[in-house]
């Protein structure tokens, strides 16, 4: 019998392959950074042939590490970063991969708001336009960059695009579908008067064939398996939208149940039973045939703690001590005081305003670094506790969390998510979630497991419990009221700044 599954996690940088047995034991790991190409202020894109390269380096690294027969892999299930947006030409060739931190459709998403169009594509998608959203871009490059556009033949996503790599079929699948507005939700479909309301009536034909996430997408060609180490013929399932493989493996499978994730992006997502909340939630379908997630989601988590300690921490810690555990040591000595600065996480924008900029407020001469990082780490979780209050406000409840991502390997930040949230915070023990859920999918797909709750229960350890500090509630509640006024009275100025930028550079709103 097959008893490995391989999981794939194509991010906005890194793509990983992690090798696990069938109880979610790790037998091989390997990741490999790509690069992003800021070409204009942003304007934010990766080179597809480098993403290929590196995703057949990490498959035969991981094989090579785990020392088993390729036969022995069952299935190869893939997640990706959702939205942003990655095309073949008509003849299938990369061209061009757009990430989800891109800002250039700023303008078109607060012309749009002006006219409306979150009012129609809503009702169908579950969905308002945002600037890194698949069918905002592809609007966009149809306005801006019609050279570019004329030549799209498929437009899908990250993961979408090593599974055709490694298939040569061009599919993609619900979660990632409808997690960038281009399905109607409940019934799990394209839809021609969706399209139309972005300006895309005549993009139909742009749209692969739609399977779900543990359907068999293709199967791994002889090139390929030259290629990389894998055998010929190893089922490839349609796979993930990251966020939903996350949630899936770091446990969160079933009706009710919530899932945190701090990487690049801040998301924050419950499993509901049906596509009906009372208010503008963003949402998507989960891994099967009947739920959906309410989420909310912006590029403001981890990110800005990479940033923090790659501009000003790397090269400033012992060599036995990572920065990132450095700073957090920094910021753990730090006693919670009431005159604390704070920080806004908006390095790459806001969820609804990409005009929106990261800050520092409040700083004296008697604060240290432990006092800016403690913001830093504060103000992603207010960041996240924003979007939750959002999930709960439009009626979907739960009474705790599993926090997975980056953030999640810190023992400081998961017990400030629990006292900024209220509520308590697990931590999975596989640090890999998203390569476990889209390993998890492919286990499914091939029958090993019945459902997707079966195989999470077979293949999910909980490591860690966080319970919320009752005596920083009040502590909490006001600096999370100060950093929302803060906000607000900033809104404004970052519009200024922004006009001045284009003013300056004569880039395209």
């Amino acid at each position: 019998m097959q008893k490995y599954l391989l999981g794939l996690d194509a991010g906005n940088t890194v793509i990983k392959a992690v090798i696990f047995d069938l109880e979610g034991r790790e037998l091989a790991h390997a990741g490999e950074e790509g690069h992003s190409r800021m070409l204009q202020p942003g304007h934010v894109e990766r080179d597809l042939g480098e993403l290929w390269a590196n995703a057949k380096r990490v498959i035969r690294t991981c094989l090579d590490k785990a020392g088993i027969a390729a036969s022995d892999i069952a299935a190869i299930g893939c997640a990706g970063h959702g939205n942003g947006l990655y095309a073949l030409d008509r003849e299938g060739a990369p061209l061009i991969g757009i990430q989800s931190i891109d800002t250039r459709a700023t303008g078109l998403v607060e012309e749009w708001l002006a006219e409306g169009v979150g009012d129609r594509t809503y009702p169908i998608a579950r969905q308002r336009p945002w600037p890194a959203q698949t069918p905002t871009l592809l609007a966009w490059l149809k306005r801006f960059r019609p050279d570019v556009f004329k030549r799209i033949g498929t437009v899908f996503y990250s993961k979408d695009f090593v599974v055709n790599r490694l298939t040569g079929k061009r599919v993609s699948e619900v979660s990632d579908m409808s997690g960038a507005g281009l399905l109607d939700l409940a019934a799990r479909r394209y839809d021609r008067t969706l399209m139309e309301a972005y300006g895309l009536g005549d993009c139909m034909d742009l749209l692969p064939p739609l399977i779900e996430s543990a359907d068999i997408a293709g199967h791994v060609t002889e090139a390929v398996a030259a290629e990389t180490g894998l055998a010929a013929g190893t089922p490839v399932i349609g796979g993930l939208f990251d966020v939903v493989a996350s949630a899936l493996g770091s446990g969160v499978s079933r009706t009710g149940s919530a899932s945190i994730i701090a990487g690049t992006w801040s998301i924050n997502q419950v499993i509901i039973d049906g596509p009906d909340l009372d208010g503008p939630v963003f949402m998507s379908s989960t891994f099967d045939r009947s739920r959906y997630m309410a989420m909310e989601n912006s590029a403001t988590s981890a990110a800005n703690l990479e940033w923090l300690v790659r501009e000003f921490f790397e090269g400033d810690h012992h060599a036995e001590v990572s920065p990132f555990d450095a700073c957090c040591a920094l910021a753990a000595a730090v006693e919670p005081a009431a005159d604390d600065p704070l920080y806004h996480p908006y390095l790459y924008g806001a969820q609804q305003d990409g005009h929106a900029r990261a800050g520092f407020y409040g700083m004296a001469g008697w604060h240290t670094k432990g006092h800016l990082i403690r913001a830093l780490l504060e103000g992603v979780a207010f960041g996240h506790r924003q979007h939750i209050e959002t999930i709960r406000k439009a009626g979907a409840t739960f009474e705790a969390a599993v926090l997975s991502g980056g953030g999640s390997r810190s023992t400081l930040w998961p017990q400030i998510f629990a006292d900024v949230l209220g509520v308590p915070v697990s931590v999975a023990a596989s640090r890999e979630t998203g390569a476990l859920g889209a390993a998890i999918a492919a286990g499914t797909g091939v029958g090993l497991f019945a459902d997707f709750t079966e195989g999470a229960e077979a293949m999910v350890r909980t490591e860690r419990h966080y319970k919320p500090n009752a005596g920083l509630a009040a502590h909490y509640a006001r600096r999370y009221a100060l950093y929302t006024d803060i906000a607000e009275a900033m809104t404004p100025l970052w519009r200024r700044l922004a006009a001045s930028e284009k003013m300056a550079t004569g880039v395209a709103a």
